[in-house]
């Protein structure tokens, strides 16, 4: 091994990574950051739409429970950066943000660029070493110790690693899963890997005549006995072959699971902002006593756009020229109830090509949450996507980033001694 050492080596130039370096060097630590790509934060450049959703301003406590039952792990990590300390943190190194709709932040600029060259400006004055190019190929330990690492040029020491390499999604911006690789050949359990946060493909393609429509506030849930309480609410865009949207973004990671599982994935949406049979059906009454309408397209115009109105009542067969209640009694119970829970089948996706996070990764059984280092190897730290840890879309993916990055820079393991925190 050669002679260049450092008191910290953080693998992965994401949001995680580069607040960890930037942590760790404000502390007097000399730091290398390694990074396999041309050029650091690719993954984070195009966050967002490359809009760069930091945060949002949920408090600490209904944050952690965005994340599911697992949530709680992150209440260290949160307490040293939550969303108003990020803020701080980047008003400090030159970045204004803002909260245009009161709940989501953005720098003030909506570019992830303005994000990058801050951050990366910080970690030059703070004199990080940052290496482009430099391809992690094994960490190296010695008695369930850090010692280094190999990279595809040369060798390092150190007594601490920071692996922030993220998960699978979008691998044309780096993340292609090494991370795992590096992790599970020191011992580390790798859980589950599926993508989420992306478009879903369905059986049904009659959708692909209402794509000019976007349905707000949707109600979509699994139909599955295993899964009757996984739901999820927001805006839904119908697709040529699918379905897309935030809401569709945000549930696809409690869908893929089931779809490897089932192959096939049966889900209801409701269009009408949750109404359930009894109001629709006391509103269709309603509308048909008016006399200006002459048909059940023009009944159901103010709580559907014409072109689904039109395909629902195609499904079961109900003549849309016909008022409601001049429809067959039938037909009627079966407009009422497909309304209410419109059927779709999930049979697939595009991949982690089009993932925009992963769900699963290194099992937070091997992590202390109040350290981010390994249970089982002394000096190893983990933060960012690679932990089996997610959440919705909206700024918590990112905030998460930042938190667990900046827990881990802190290098705990040094301060309060490796037993302390095994206890």
């Amino acid at each position: 091994m050669q002679n260049d050492s450092y008191d910290l080596i953080v693998i992965g130039s994401g949001a995680a990574g580069m607040i960890a370096a930037i942590k760790a060097a404000r502390d007097n630590k000399k730091v290398l950051l390694l990074e396999k790509l041309p050029k650091i934060g690719s993954k984070l450049k195009a966050t967002g739409g490359g809009r760069c959703n930091l945060s949002n301003t949920l408090d600490d406590s209904d944050f952690m429970k965005s994340f599911g039952r697992n949530g709680r792990f992150m209440a260290t990590a949160i307490e040293h950066l939550n969303h108003k300390s990020l803020i701080t943190f980047f008003k400090e190194i030159g970045v204004d943000t803002h909260i245009p709709d009161g709940f989501r932040i953005f720098p003030k600029t909506h570019s992830s660029s303005t994000i990058i060259e801050a951050l990366e400006k910080e970690l030059i004055k703070l004199n990080v070493t940052i290496l482009c190019n430099s391809k992690v190929t094994k960490i190296l330990t010695k008695d369930n110790k850090v010692v280094g690492v190999e990279t595809n040029s040369t060798n390092y020491e150190t007594t601490n690693i920071i692996l922030a390499t993220g998960g699978l999604g979008y691998p044309k911006l780096g993340s292609t899963g090494d991370g795992y690789e590096l992790s599970s050949q020191i011992g580390h359990k790798i859980t589950n890997l599926h993508p989420a946060m992306m478009p879903l493909l369905t059986k049904e393609n009659w959708q692909s005549s209402c794509r000019a429509d976007t349905i707000a506030k949707a109600h979509i849930k699994i139909n599955l006995p295993k899964a009757k309480k996984l739901k999820a609410i927001g805006d839904l865009i119908f697709t040529s072959n699918g379905l897309r949207g935030p809401v569709i973004l945000d549930f696809a990671r409690e869908i893929t699971p089931f779809l490897d599982k089932y192959n096939e994935v049966p889900i209801l949406i409701n269009m009408v902002k949750g109404k359930n049979e009894d109001e629709i059906l006391a509103y269709l009454k309603k509308q048909s006593k008016v006399e200006t309408y002459t048909n059940i397209i023009e009944q159901l115009n103010n709580i559907l756009p014409q072109s689904i109105s039109i395909e629902l009542c195609k499904l079961i067969g109900a003549n849309i020229n016909l008022k409601f209640n001049k429809l067959d009694g039938t037909i009627r119970d079966k407009l009422v109830k497909i309304i209410a829970n419109t059927p779709f089948t999930i049979i697939g996706h595009d991949g982690f090509k089009m993932a925009m996070i992963t769900r699963g990764g290194i099992s937070l059984k091997q992590i202390e949450p109040k350290t981010m280092q390994s249970k089982i190897i002394k000096g190893l730290y983990f933060c960012g996507e690679i932990i089996d840890l997610d959440g919705p879309c909206g700024g918590y993916n990112l905030q998460w980033s930042f938190s667990s990055g900046y827990l881990a820079g802190c290098l705990y393991l040094n301060q309060i001694g490796y037993n302390d925190t095994h206890e």
